[in-house]
């Protein structure tokens, strides 16, 4: 799912950094702004079997000056017993959008897990419009069952 709106202007210009808000994240790359919203999803979930399954809603804001394509991605998810997944591919949800200016593109998609509790981390590899390529980090964020935290 895509879409445009305003951009919001609260990023820093030329750093990365990131911040945790609840359990999601924030991280900004080179004005690129990656916000981070994750949801647990009790009717997809089983605990019984071993099964949590959460959503997370991906916000991408271009606060830059030039247009960018998102190319790859790069996932590390972490469950509660330090077991890692690496997960690599082309795009996000089928997708390698541009994104221009001032725009923002908006995706949702899922994470199963096989404990209560666990994170996910990594990065979007992007093009800008005058050909680098570099790194955009998507902060660590936390998938929980809501009683896991207690």
């Amino acid at each position: 799912m895509a879409m445009s709106t305003p951009p919001d202007h609260g990023s820093s210009p030329a750093r990365s950094d990131h911040a945790g808000n609840e359990h999601g994240s924030v991280a900004v790359t080179r004005d690129i702004r990656v916000q981070v919203r994750p949801r647990y999803l009790p009717e997809r979930s089983a605990p019984d079997r071993g099964l949590w399954v959460h959503a997370y809603e991906v916000t991408i804001r271009n606060d830059s000056d030039v247009a960018i394509q998102l190319m790859s991605r790069h996932w590390i998810i972490t469950d509660a017993r330090g077991v890692q997944e690496h997960v690599r591919g082309p795009g996000v949800v089928g997708q390698q959008p541009i994104i221009r200016p001032g725009e923002t593109y908006t995706y949702t998609s899922g994470c199963p897990l096989r404990t209560a509790l666990g994170s996910m981390h990594g990065s979007y590899q992007v093009v800008d419009a005058e050909g680098e390529h570099f790194d955009v980090e998507i902060a660590p964020f936390t998938l929980a069952e809501p009683y896991a935290l207690n």
